[in-house]
């Protein structure tokens, strides 16, 4: 019996796996929250699959997404990753991942990690929506528009709203799988 998915993935086995195994997981660890976070603001404008099909020349251009190695790049790394098409060559997302990056290190050190910080804007725990169809799951809420201005305040770049509520549901703040997915009741 065939099980029933989020219509977003559906019918691309990269999209598939990605929701079956990662999408809506609650993620703690900070290294994996930067990736998401990193991933995020490239997709800003894009759409998703095309980052995910990208996802390992992103690791590899980005040092494992390592963000103390990424705060202090240089510009001679910054004009080799703009050379790199591997990725999505965007002046301002490059730019934007080194000060992300020093203003991630900045709320580690403020917060003792940056799992403390965000997931403080959900009392600690995910949220579980109860969205029957696509159409019913929002691409901002209240706080996500609350965590885009507090980020963008603490010297974040390309954190809107938009980005951030997909920051959420990524990492699993937010159970936006609908309710009949299975997946919806395993996160």
């Amino acid at each position: 019996m065939k099980k029933h998915r989020c219509s977003w993935c559906e019918g691309d086995a990269l999209y598939e796996a990605y929701h079956d195994k990662e999408w809506g997981v609650p993620v703690y660890d900070d290294a994996t929250l930067f990736e998401f976070l990193i991933l995020e603001t490239f997709q800003a404008g894009l759409s998703w699959i095309t980052i995910l099909r990208k996802r390992e020349n992103f690791r590899k251009a980005f040092d494992d997404f390592n963000y103390k190695k990424i705060a202090t790049y240089k510009q001679d790394k910054i004009d080799a990753l703009l050379q790199d098409a591997g990725i999505i060559r965007n002046k301002l997302k490059v730019n934007a991942t080194v000060s992300n990056a020093q203003a991630f290190i900045k709320i580690q050190e403020e917060f003792g990690s940056f799992s403390n910080y965000i997931w403080g804007f959900v009392d600690g725990k995910p949220i579980k929506n109860n969205c029957k169809t696509l159409q019913d799951i929002p691409a901002t809420t209240e706080i996500s528009d609350i965590l885009s201005k507090d980020l963008k305040k603490r010297g974040f770049k390309f954190v809107g709203s938009t980005v951030v509520y997909a920051h959420m549901q990524a990492t699993g703040m937010v159970n936006d799988h609908v309710a009949e997915c299975y997946r919806y009741e395993e996160v």
